[in-house]
């Protein structure tokens, strides 16, 4: 009785805030945005795009067998969709920061596709220390396997709803940290495999709509570190929104820089945008709301299955290799122009040059400690 009470109490509370609010309104509004411009592009404009998916890099004598590199919570659907896509060449390095996740992961993949091939390691993506370890053991793994050392796909999964303000070890707000510095981190960390590919090889960041609801930001290095916990209520909505537009920001950038600045490497970067999935991500928001919100969305329509969630995903893993710097939403290969904001290179760049000065704070901070 007492856990029910506690419960009504916490939703009430949160019912009754600002971001509970931007949650219910902004965001719906943001993802009904981007379902329109697919109906304008259609039928108004009859300009819509899409792309075909492709076959992955197939085995060659070199790269053996691709390789693709997955954060965030791997399921029986994306291995499915991998595979029914053609892409069953590819071998899955699966990050987790839980052991126990990655053991029965691995168990019921292999019980799901006895074909599968499938390496998972124990990552904790909240910590630059441990995706230190992690670029070590993976350039140890492929050694001692004998293999190429270079990998053809990463797919920057991993992100949190978070609902009150943590930090992780190195002191960044935990959201913040988990949805982009992390990306950030690991592409920078793994970008010479990615780079050392004989075949294209390619980046996938996992963003999302809520991105719109961003109309204005300061890429400092007092806003990447999170200084959120001084606020009297943590601004759980406005700090996601910000990671996910960071995300977009880093594809684009990087899509710029290779395909306009280092041309001597085939790495293509792409956005995927899954829209409203039924997953366990609003796991922090009262029961009562989240139930109600997903109660609503699927009324409305608006709530995918992961099956159908997954597919943006896979669309932008296995577009056409010359493909790069698109936002891809809505299944079906289609891909939707982003907020204005997200497209802003002058913002994009400072982004890019205050992550790289953290970035490299953290490396010699290591450096030294292991020294």
């Amino acid at each position: 009785m007492k856990t029910i009470l506690m419960e009504l109490i916490q939703s009430v509370q949160f019912l009754c805030t600002s971001q509970f609010w931007r949650m219910s309104v902004l965001w719906t509004f943001s993802l009904l945005f981007s379902y329109f411009q697919l109906w304008l592009d259609r039928v108004i404009f009859r300009n819509s795009r899409s792309y075909p998916r492709c076959s992955p890099p197939f085995i060659t004598p070199s790269t053996k067998r691709p390789i693709c590199v997955v954060t965030g919570k791997l399921s029986k659907v994306h291995i499915e969709s991998f595979v029914l896509s053609y892409a069953s060449p590819f071998l899955f390095i699966y990050l987790s920061s839980l052991p126990l996740v990655v053991k029965q992961t691995v168990k019921e993949i292999k019980q799901w596709h006895p074909d599968a091939h499938l390496k998972a390691f124990q990552v904790d993506l909240s910590s630059f220390e441990s995706m230190l370890k992690f670029k070590r053991s993976l350039q140890q793994w492929l050694l001692d396997s004998e293999m190429d050392p270079s990998i053809q796909l990463l797919v920057n999964n991993a992100g949190i709803l978070a609902t009150s303000g943590r930090l992780t070890a190195e002191g960044f707000d935990q959201m913040i940290g988990t949805n982009y510095i992390a990306a950030f981190a690991l592409t920078n960390l793994l970008l010479p495999l990615l780079k050392s590919s004989s075949v294209p090889s390619r980046v996938v960041n996992v963003t999302s709509f809520t991105h719109r609801c961003v109309s204005d930001i300061l890429v400092d290095k007092e806003t990447l570190v999170g200084n959120f916990l001084v606020s009297k209520q943590y601004p759980c909505a406005q700090v996601y929104e910000y990671s996910k537009l960071f995300l977009l920001l880093l594809s684009y950038e990087l899509h710029r820089q290779f395909c306009f600045g280092d041309k001597s490497h085939q790495v293509s970067v792409i956005a995927a945008d899954p829209g409203v999935v039924e997953t366990n991500i609003m796991r922090e928001v009262p029961s009562h709301l989240s139930f109600l919100a997903v109660t609503i969305l699927r009324i409305l329509g608006l709530l995918q299955s992961p099956d159908n969630g997954v597919e943006s995903i896979i669309d932008a893993a296995l577009a056409p290799p010359e493909v790069s710097g698109q936002y891809f939403f809505g299944g079906r290969g289609r891909v939707i122009k982003s907020s204005a904001l997200s497209y802003d290179t002058k913002l994009a760049e400072k982004l890019w040059t205050t992550s790289s000065q953290l970035f490299l704070e953290l490396q010699l901070a290591y450096k030294d400690q292991a020294s």
